[in-house]
């Protein structure tokens, strides 16, 4: 979900999109497995008890594959241990997955608000880096909305946490919005190379 920053640099600026739009396809393409994994168990999300250990295992491991995805990220871009706002996200990355996987043995609603204030945090990580991120890039309006959305969904995941009827199904649909707005970024950074190429 989130995306680290980029340094100004002439050689950074040049080689950052390539890096981007291999970066982005990973990540879409890890979403439309998680939602298909998802999709296969979704009996396993619709508990009204605890988080079964199908769901609890997929739970667990989204925010630490963001984690993972930043690390790629810093390799494609050419960013390094200077990145704050990557180690930022690492680090609530993996705050989040050791939190997730108490709250898995919990109940529903208390995974539904961990999820929750994470997918708000991390969605304001890549809104602040996505503007950041127009002046060295460019086209970067898909993960600025792609930020916000996540802003916007986290806070409804933890609003509906104290609700007695809350449920995980809603996660999916978050991540599949996830991968779409990686394609349309994937898609968009390579028209805007191809015209800085002409």
């Amino acid at each position: 979900m989130t995306q680290t920053t980029v340094p100004s640099s002439t050689t950074t600026t040049t080689t950052t999109p390539s890096g981007l739009r291999s970066l982005y396809l990973i990540r879409a393409t890890f979403s439309l497995i998680w939602v298909a994994l998802v999709a296969t168990t979704s009996a396993s999300l619709v508990s009204t008890d605890k988080p079964t250990v199908i769901a609890a295992g997929l739970l667990v491991i989204y925010p630490l594959w963001d984690v993972i995805a930043t690390l790629l990220e810093r390799r494609m871009t050419g960013t390094g241990s200077a990145d704050h706002v990557g180690t930022t996200n690492m680090t609530l990355g993996l705050a989040t997955t050791a939190v997730m996987i108490i709250a898995v043995f919990s109940t529903i609603g208390t995974t539904l608000l961990v999820f929750g204030i994470w997918a708000l945090l991390s969605g304001a990580i890549q809104l602040v880096v996505a503007i950041r991120r127009r002046r060295t890039v460019g086209a970067q309006w898909p993960m600025v909305i792609s930020g916000g959305l996540s802003v916007l969904a986290g806070a409804s995941f933890a609003a509906k946490s104290a609700s007695a009827t809350s449920s995980l199904s809603t996660i999916a649909g978050y991540s599949a919005f996830g991968a779409f707005w990686f394609f349309v970024s994937a898609i968009t950074l390579s028209i805007r190379s191809r015209r800085v190429q002409r």
